[in-house]
């Protein structure tokens, strides 16, 4: 138990040496880490894990050796990972197979396993240091600090890497002193809206009476994972963000509110708590300063539109998750009608950064309006798939090419989605644009809550714009008429598009719907909800031309307007494609070349179910799409 601000202090510097100790190596006791977060644990990292510490404790080395967990790596496309220290050694794609391979060459010879090694693509060097990867080399975590460093159940590695400093400072600050120390910083929401987060604290008023704080855990944008990593990786830090969020308004109690859907977060966020409040650092008297706070989780079921903090807030309620008009808005009548504080977990997981190191550290970051870093779920089509932390102003070549190590199999780069169903695309004339929130509201995107979703020249924005169309009709709560009849109107202009069966007037009422939707809906879900069809017809309207004029898709995407042809020039007639074809669409032809009778294989177009199989089985590349 910790009472007083002299305990923590002094277990502060005990967890902090037992700490380095463990990653320098001290008294000659190596550490193997593992990551922990949902991507390496899905590719069986837990496994791998479990084996390396049968085989250590069957060997006798468990006295030269610990096994530890911490959070997420970033890097996703390149997991599960073994790190070990002192040395720092990295190594990526391990399997269960891989394990006394490295036990035997590392761990008792002393010997590195350079197949497990990172390979650059460029240089082709073989890289042994996680900081020497060009994946890690511009980014820079305060929102994900510790993800990969401590093991996210043992409160005690948090404490000893600096959790709940930045609670203690602020417990020896006046109130409002704590808030204009946040509005110093410059730190602006990380969910979306990117609205200055010390703003919205001073807005609750200073009053008697129950408040609440409530961190916002349901990211449903389709690619994201950045809350889920950090909760997953560091919860404590969320935790103690929303303690000081607390103190800061005068609250005394805390919700979570997470999807159901991140089980590993919600596991280790239960034991964050547990530990805290076991510790004293979370219930009665915090650090005997007088000061009481606790923390709820609650679960959400999955709903989009609960990302929209008045539809969370009925939620926690136990009522359906559908929006409230504002104002009035949360900060003055919110949870159960009381004054309530909504931020989303990155904005909270930066707030003991700024306590711990002060506002100057932190704004010295980023750009003159956007200030920090931004986590962004880097996916789609791109070589190096992860997480990734980057201070603002980064531009989005920096993003896509040096971090994100550019496109696949040389294909060239079309568009990135930025902001989720809520965002926009931008193209190869933005790539030198800084990221900022402002800057990519002024191209016709948004931050969002950070997803980030790469196309390359095979993708149908049209299709695109399609597939985020059909999410947010489903996630539609339907509260309010213009978001669930138009964006259900405005699919159905989109599938007639892509089947070829559009006209111009169709395409005119498209766009006038999209306004339409924008001006009326009730929340932020319908009001952004035409951005990505409003941002591909502006940068890609070709697209859209093409396949309403001329009834065809360029990039070969929508299957009612793309035929297989077979290159009878190529064809063999071997007959491969019509064995793996599961619709019997196609047969052996004979036809009369110049000087000889060939066989070859004809398509049924009206059978044909563009599955793809006989591409993929002919041997010859004689099968087109058209």
């Amino acid at each position: 138990m910790i009472k007083t601000f002299e305990e923590l202090e002094v277990k502060q510097q005990e967890y902090s040496a037992a700490l380095a100790s463990k990653f320098e190596g001290k008294g000659g006791k190596r550490a193997v880490v593992f990551c922990g977060g949902t991507g390496c644990l899905s590719s069986d990292s837990a496994a791998i894990r479990e084996k390396f510490s049968a085989i250590l404790e069957e060997k006798g080395l468990t006295d030269r050796i610990s096994v530890n967990q911490v959070g997420c790596f970033g890097f996703c496309s390149q997991g599960p990972f073994v790190k070990i220290y002192p040395e720092d050694t990295l190594y990526r794609l391990v399997t269960i197979n891989d394990v006394e391979e490295i036990i035997e060459k590392d761990i008792i010879g002393g010997e590195v396993v350079e197949r497990l090694l990172y390979v650059d693509p460029q240089s082709q060097e073989k890289i042994t240091k996680q900081d020497d990867i060009n994946f890690y080399k511009k980014q820079r975590r305060i929102a994900l600090y510790g993800c990969s460093q401590i093991d996210p159940e043992n409160i005690e590695e948090a404490i000893g890497a600096g959790s709940f400093k930045g609670l203690a400072r602020a417990l020896h600050m006046d109130r409002k002193e704590v808030i204009q120390e946040v509005l110093d910083s410059g730190l602006r929401g990380r969910g979306g809206a990117g609205f200055p987060t010390g703003r919205k604290w001073s807005f609750v008023p200073d009053t008697e009476g129950d408040k609440y704080v409530v961190c916002n855990g349901d990211e449903g944008d389709p690619g994201a994972f950045m809350d889920r990593s950090i909760l997953e990786g560091n919860p404590m830090s969320v935790l103690e963000g929303m303690i000081i969020a607390g103190y800061a308004i005068g609250a005394h109690n805390g919700y979570f509110y997470v999807r159901a859907e991140y089980p590993i977060a919600v596991d280790r966020l239960k034991k964050a708590i547990a530990q805290a409040e076991e510790l004293g650092l979370l219930g009665d008297n915090i650090l005997g300063s007088g000061f009481s706070f606790r923390a709820h989780i609650r679960l959400g079921a999955g709903a989009f539109v609960c990302g929209e903090e008045t539809a969370l807030l009925n939620s926690i309620q136990g009522q359906r998750g559908m929006p409230r008009p504002r104002p009035p808005f949360p900060a003055v009548k919110g949870l159960w009608n009381c004054p309530t504080v909504v931020n989303n977990v990155e904005t909270l997981a930066c707030v003991p950064y700024i306590l711990r190191e002060g506002a100057g550290k932190f704004s010295e970051v980023g750009t003159e309006k956007s200030k920090g870093t931004k986590v962004f779920a880097l996916g789609g089509k791109i070589n190096n798939v992860g997480l990734v932390e980057v201070p603002m102003g980064t531009t989005l070549r920096e993003l896509i090419y040096d971090i994100g190590g550019g496109i696949p199999n040389g294909k060239k780069f079309k568009a990135i989605q930025t902001g989720g169903p809520s965002g926009g695309c931008l193209t190869e004339k933005d790539l030198d644009t800084p990221i900022d929130f402002d800057n990519l509201v002024a191209k016709g995107s948004m931050m969002g809550s950070g997803g980030a979703i790469v196309m390359d020249e095979d993708n149908c924005m049209v299709d695109v714009a399609k597939f985020y169309m059909e999410f947010i009709c489903d996630e539609s709560c339907g509260k309010c008429s213009p978001c669930r009849i138009g964006t259900k109107r405005m699919l159905e202009y989109l599938y007639k598009i892509t089947d070829g069966k559009a006209s111009m007037e169709d395409l005119a009422q498209l766009e006038e719907l999209a306004a339409t939707i924008k001006d009326g809906s009730l929340c932020a879900l319908g009001q952004t909800a035409a951005n990505p069809v409003l941002s591909t017809l502006v940068h890609f309207r070709d697209e859209y031309l093409a396949h309403i004029v001329d009834k065809k898709c360029p990039a070969h995407v929508c299957k009612n307007l793309m035929q297989y042809v077979i290159d009878k020039d190529k064809c063999k007639g071997c007959g491969l494609c019509a064995k793996q074809c599961p619709a019997d669409a196609i047969t052996r032809t004979d036809y009369v070349a110049p000087n000889h009778k060939l066989a070859s294989m004809t398509i049924d177009q009206d059978k044909c179910l563009k599955c793809g199989m006989c591409i993929a089985s002919c041997k010859f590349a004689a099968i087109d799409k058209m």
